[in-house]
C-alpha cells in the first residue's frame, strides 16, 4: 500500500504555510522518519524471507517513494533546525521518544542516546507562562546546559498523537537570552531613572523651600523698609535689592515648575475665570518693565469672547508672562503687542494668544530648538535666566492639549502664537460692545502696536479709524476731513501734540484725547491746559477708550480709578483692624520678625509661637484669637498636625472655630490640598504678600 504524503499520518494534509510554526515542523519530521523506516523495513523483510518480491515496476515505485520520503525528511529536518533550536517529544511516562540535535547538545549527548530516557536540562529560573486559547502553552525558562553557561529559552508545549502509554507531549523552543537580558536591562535602567527622577524632584522641592524661606525675609523686609521715610538714594537701593530678590524668586519658581512637569506632578485646575481680565492684568503688570526700556506694550482683546472660560488661570497667566516677558527682555526698540481672540466657533472653540515684538528676530535654524531646555536667545551670555521659560511654556501648553508656534524674521521681530482649547463656561456670553458708528477717529502716533490696536478696536465697534505716524500728517488730516475725535500720542513731543489739539478745536473735533504712559502722566500736567478733553493711559483698556469717547464730559471725574495709572509713593498703611489678636506660629526668627512688624503696623496684637506645640498651648491658654498664621514646616509638631489638633479640640469643646491660615514656602497644588485637608481656611505662600494681611485681619470686609 502506498501512503500519500498528504496523509494526516505524516502531518502533510495542510497548506505549506501552516508549517512555519516550529512545532508543526517537528511533528512532520517525525512522521516522515517513521514512514521512511516502515518502507525500508518492508523491502528488507520481503527479501530475507524469500517471499514473492513485487514485480520490477512495483519495486521501483516503492524505491522512488522511499527516496521522496527521505528527501522530504531531510528538507523538514533542515527547516526545524533552522527555525527551532530545541525540540523534544516525551510519552505519557515522560520518556523521550524524539530529541533534536539542539536539545541533545544541552545535555552533552547524541540524540539517539536520549531515546527512552527522562533526562532534562537543569531549570535555574522560571519566567512568564501563558496558556493560549488553542491549548498551546508558552513558557520561558533559564536552563543550565552542560557547558555551564546559563541561557534563557522560550518554549511552546502541545499534546501530540497519543499511544498506549497515554498522550505524548512535544516541546520546542529557541534561545532568547539576548532578548530577556536586554528587557531586564531596560527595566533596571527605567527603575533607576525613575528613582533618580523622584530623588531629583524631592531635592528640588527641598532646595526651593530653603531658598524661598530667606527670600521671604529679603523681600518682606524690603517692602517694610519702603514704607518708611527714605531719601531718594536710599529708596533706589532698596528697590534694587527687592528687584533682585524677585528675579531670584522667579528662577526658583521656574526650576520647581520644570521639575514638577518632568515628574508628571503638575495638576491643572478646571475652574471658570475671565481670560480677558487675566490678560489685561498681565499686560499692566509688565507695562512698567517695558516702559522703563522705552518700549510700548499694547493689548487687543476681541469683542466676541465669552465672559469666562474653564481652565487653570494661574497656568494661563504663567504662559503669557513667560512669552510677553521674553519679548520685553529681548526687544530694545519699538514695542510688544499682545492680542487675545477666539479660535473657531461654538462653545468649545478655545482661545488664541498672540505675542508680537519688534526685537532682533530669531534665525530660522534656531526656531526648532527655542522650546528646548536651557535654550536662550542668540546672545544668551548677555541675558539672565536659566533658559527654562519657553520649555516650561511649551509643556504647559501641551498639558492643556494646546499648540504653540513661533515665527520670526531677523531684524524685524518675532511672533509667538498659542492656541488653548479652553471651553466657554456654562451660560457665559460675550460682553456688549458700545457702537460708535458713524464716528470718525484720527489717531496720531508713531506706534508699532498701540495705534493699530486702537484702530482695530474702533473699527470693530463701527467707527472709522485713521492712523497717521507724524504730527504734520495729523494736521493735514484734520484740515481735510471732519473727525469726531482725536487721539494723539505724547511721544510725538509736547509742542506737536499741543498744535494737534489746537487744530482739532478749530476743526470742530468734539473729543480730543492725549495718549500717555504712566510716567508721562505726572510730567504732562492737566490735559485741559494743553487743549485736550481727557487722556488715556498706555496700555489702553477698552473700557477706558469707550468711556472717554462716549462721555468726554464726565470722563475726567473717573480718571483716578484707571487701573493703569502710576501709583503714588507708598505711605505707611493705616491700621486695618486695631485690637485684633493674631497667633503667629513661625520658627524662622527673620520671618517671624517680618510678619510681626507687618501685623503690628496694621494695628494687630501678635502672640508668637516658635513651634507647633507652643501654638497649641497658646491657642488653648491665651485665646481667643481672631486669626492664626501657622507655618507648615516647624520642628517638633508641624503646622499640619497642629491644625488637626486645634480642629479636634474645637470639636470636643464646642468652641468657635479659629480662622487658620497656612504659611509655607511649598507652593505646589498638593501642598495647598494638604493644608485644606488638615483644617486650614486659607493658604499664604512665601514670600509673604503683605498686601494680603489687611484682608485677613478684617474678616467682615472679606465676607462682604
Amino acid at each position: 500500500m502506498v501512503v500519500p504524503l498528504t496523509s494526516p499520518a505524516f502531518g502533510l494534509g495542510r497548506p505549506w504555510g501552516t508549517f512555519v510554526e516550529p512545532m508543526t515542523l517537528a511533528v512532520s519530521v517525525m512522521g516522515l522518519t517513521i514512514a521512511a523506516a516502515m518502507l525500508a523495513l518492508i523491502l528488507v523483510s520481503l527479501r530475507r524471507r524469500g517471499s514473492v518480491v513485487p514485480d520490477t515496476d512495483m519495486t521501483e515505485a516503492l524505491q522512488d517513494r522511499l527516496w521522496q520520503i527521505a528527501e522530504s525528511e531531510e528538507r523538514y529536518r533542515v527547516l526545524v533546525e533552522a527555525t527551532t533550536e530545541v525540540v523534544v517529544q516525551r510519552d505519557g511516562q515522560g520518556r523521550i521518544t524524539f530529541a533534536s540535535e539542539g536539545f541533545a547538545a544541552l545535555l552533552g549527548v547524541r540524540p539517539l542516546e536520549l531515546i527512552g530516557s527522562t533526562l532534562s536540562p537543569q531549570v535555574i529560573e522560571r519566567g512568564a507562562s501563558t496558556l493560549r486559547a488553542d491549548g498551546v502553552r508558552v513558557v520561558e525558562e533559564r536552563l543550565m546546559p552542560v557547558d555551564g553557561v546559563p541561557r534563557w529559552f522560550s518554549f511552546i508545549e502541545m499534546p501530540a498523537a497519543g499511544r498506549a502509554n497515554g498522550p505524548s507531549w512535544l516541546r520546542a523552543g529557541q534561545d532568547v537570552t539576548e532578548r530577556v537580558e536586554a528587557a531586564r536591562s531596560l527595566d533596571e535602567a527605567k527603575s533607576r531613572a525613575e528613582a533618580a527622577n523622584v530623588a531629583k524632584s524631592r531635592f528640588l522641592a527641598t532646595v526651593s523651600h530653603e531658598l524661598r524661606t530667606p527670600l521671604n525675609g529679603i523681600l518682606g523686609m524690603a517692602d517694610l523698609l519702603l514704607e518708611t521715610r527714605l531719601d531718594p538714594e536710599q529708596r533706589t537701593y532698596v528697590e534694587a535689592f527687592r528687584t533682585s530678590g524677585k528675579a531670584l524668586l522667579g528662577l526658583v519658581d521656574g526650576i520647581l515648575d520644570f521639575s514638577r512637569i518632568e515628574a508628571g506632578r503638575l495638576d491643572l485646575a478646571a475652574e471658570p475665570f475671565s481670560v480677558a481680565a487675566l490678560v489685561e492684568g498681565v499686560v499692566e503688570l509688565l507695562a512698567p518693565r517695558a516702559q522703563d526700556k522705552g518700549l510700548e506694550i499694547a493689548l487687543d482683546i476681541a469683542d466676541d469672547l465669552a465672559a469666562s472660560h474653564v481652565g487653570d488661570a494661574d497656568r494661563v497667566r504663567q504662559i503669557l508672562v513667560n512669552l510677553a516677558g521674553n519679548a520685553i527682555k529681548f526687544t530694545q526698540a519699538g514695542g510688544v503687542g499682545v492680542s487675545l481672540a477666539r479660535a473657531g466657533q461654538g462653545p468649545g472653540e478655545g482661545l488664541v494668544l498672540t505675542v508680537e515684538d519688534t526685537g532682533p528676530g530669531i534665525p530660522e535654524e534656531r526656531i526648532p530648538i527655542l522650546f528646548e531646555e536651557f535654550e536662550q536667545g542668540e546672545d544668551s551670555a548677555s541675558h539672565e535666566g536659566t533658559g527654562l521659560g519657553l520649555a516650561i511654556t511649551r509643556r504647559l501648553v501641551e498639558r492643556m492639549n494646546g499648540t504653540i508656534e513661533a515665527r520670526s524674521t531677523v531684524g524685524r521681530g518675532s511672533t509667538f502664537r498659542v492656541v488653548l482649547p479652553l471651553p466657554a463656561a456654562d451660560g457665559a456670553e460675550a460682553a456688549r460692545v458700545p457702537r460708535l458708528a458713524p464716528r470718525k477717529v484720527l489717531i496720531v502716533a508713531d506706534s508699532p502696536f498701540q495705534a493699530p490696536f486702537l484702530a482695530r478696536r474702533l473699527s470693530r465697534s463701527g467707527a472709522a479709524a485713521v492712523v497717521v505716524d507724524s504730527a504734520d500728517a495729523g494736521l493735514d488730516a484734520l484740515a481735510g476731513v471732519a473727525f469726531d475725535a482725536l487721539i494723539a500720542d505724547r511721544s510725538l513731543g509736547d509742542a506737536a501734540v499741543r498744535r494737534l489739539a489746537a487744530e482739532a478745536t478749530r476743526s470742530g473735533v468734539r473729543c480730543s484725547l492725549i495718549l500717555l504712559s504712566p510716567f508721562d502722566r505726572r510730567e504732562f500736567g492737566a490735559p485741559n491746559a494743553a487743549g485736550f478733553d481727557s487722556y488715556l493711559i498706555k496700555p489702553v483698556r477698552a473700557r477706558s477708550l469707550f468711556d472717554r469717547l462716549l462721555e468726554p464730559g464726565s470722563a475726567q471725574a473717573r480718571l483716578p480709578t484707571d487701573a493703569t495709572a502710576q501709583p503714588a509713593p507708598a505711605e505707611p498703611a493705616p491700621a486695618a483692624a486695631p485690637g485684633r489678636r493674631v497667633l503667629l506660629a513661625e520658627d524662622n526668627p527673620i520671618n517671624a520678625l517680618l510678619a510681626t512688624k507687618a501685623l503690628e503696623r496694621l494695628g494687630a496684637q501678635v502672640i508668637l509661637a516658635r513651634d507647633g506645640l507652643e501654638a497649641l498651648a497658646a491657642a488653648e491658654g491665651q485665646g481667643p484669637f481672631d486669626l492664626a498664621l501657622i507655618d507648615i514646616r516647624m520642628p517638633g509638631l508641624d503646622g499640619l498636625e497642629a491644625a488637626r489638633r486645634i480642629r479636634a479640640r474645637e470639636a470636643e469643646t464646642g468652641a468657635a472655630p479659629l480662622h487658620l491660615v497656612a504659611l509655607t514656602a511649598n507652593t505646589g497644588r498638593e501642598d495647598v490640598a494638604a493644608a485644606f485637608a488638615a483644617g486650614f481656611d486659607g493658604f499664604l505662600p512665601k514670600p509673604l504678600n503683605l498686601r494680603a494681611l489687611p484682608r485677613l485681619l478684617d474678616r467682615r470686609q472679606e465676607a462682604a
